[in-house]
């Protein structure tokens, strides 16, 4: 009988063991995933203030191009200023599309809201009423 104690406690003893150390591999992932998302976060961020500088550089030197009178405007400056201008609106929609990407990713992350965003109203039928 004392054989029979002996067995159920080695058996207790050794099943507690790869649980904690399930517990701890599955907490020590976590943890670095967490900072992996925390850092792709950060990458975010920096890569939306880099594209805001490109854009407040190209909105400068578009309106530098359009304030100096002695510069007369051929064809090719309005080729190129029109380039200019699809290209800031590109930028523009690439930053937008970074801001959702991330806001995205610190919903799925953090169960955060929209920090900056308001909330859209329902649109309703003109011809209900």
């Amino acid at each position: 009988m004392s054989e029979k104690k002996n067995s159920n406690k080695t058996a207790k003893k050794t099943t507690t063991k790869p649980k904690e150390k399930l517990e701890d591999k599955i907490i020590q992932n976590l943890v670095a995933l967490q900072k992996v998302h925390i850092n792709l976060a950060e990458k975010f961020n920096s890569l939306s203030e880099q594209i805001s500088n490109l854009l407040a550089l190209f909105e400068a030197s578009a309106k530098s191009f359009a304030k100096q009178p002695q510069i007369q405007a051929t064809e090719k400056d309005k080729e190129f200023l029109e380039k200019i201008d699809k290209l800031l609106e590109q930028n523009k929609t690439i930053a937008k599309g970074l801001s959702l990407i991330e806001e995205k990713t610190r919903e799925r992350l953090y169960g955060q809201g929209p920090l900056n965003r308001m909330q859209p109203t329902p649109r309703r039928n003109p011809l209900e009423r």
